[in-house]
């Protein structure tokens, strides 16, 4: 009956027909087996990898021999900033100089530069190069260069304005008037970390 079931539950008493001993269904091999000891072979490679492990290059070490290279593109801001010893990024440095140089024209951001030379210029700054922009690849495509500039930005993991402050941005430029909306936009700026800030 359910009332006797319950009580069979939760006292654990069952028929003993209808339990069985787990010994019985474990195999003799198990039962039986003790830890091996490490063989002799074993033992001396466990040696050599805490050998290894210990004795692992540091990071500076690997950078200055050029096997680690940091990433440019898709790294949070003020990591790599922290990693690489600079202000801004240097990809940006490069590219907003060239701009001003030979970049004012209409449109240097609304339209794109062709995909090849942006990839290839890519490449270069996160192989940590700084490529020459006065190529004349790059002169008769000056919308790779800031189409360049606008990947990084895309890619950053933390905006440039950043998640956490994106609704005080959003209620600044909200603000009815023009002289408000530029107070609150000042203040909000002053709050982003000092890497995006510079």
């Amino acid at each position: 009956s359910p009332s006797s079931l319950s009580v069979f539950l939760q006292v654990g008493f069952f028929p003993s027909e209808c339990v069985e001993l787990i010994n019985d269904k474990v195999p003799q091999s198990v039962t039986n087996s003790v830890p091996k000891p490490v063989s002799k072979k074993h033992g001396k490679l466990i040696t050599f990898l805490r050998t290894f492990m210990k004795s692992r290059p540091t990071k500076q070490k690997l950078k200055q021999r050029g096997i680690l290279k940091e990433r440019v593109f898709g790294c949070d801001l003020g990591e790599h900033l922290l990693n690489s010893g600079h202000d801004v990024p240097q990809v940006l440095k490069s590219c907003t100089e060239f701009i001003e140089k030979h970049g004012i024209v209409d449109g240097i951001y609304r339209l794109s530069g062709i995909a090849s030379n942006i990839q290839k210029l890519r490449h270069e700054f996160d192989s940590e190069q700084i490529p020459d922009l006065t190529k004349d690849i790059y002169i008769q495509d000056i919308h790779c260069v800031g189409s360049l500039c606008k990947l990084y930005f895309r890619e950053l993991p933390n905006p440039l304005l950043t998640y956490q402050l994106y609704e005080k941005f959003s209620d600044a430029v909200s603000a009815a008037t023009d002289e408000e909306r530029l107070v609150k936009i000042h203040d909000v700026i002053q709050q982003l970390p000092p890497p995006h800030y510079r």
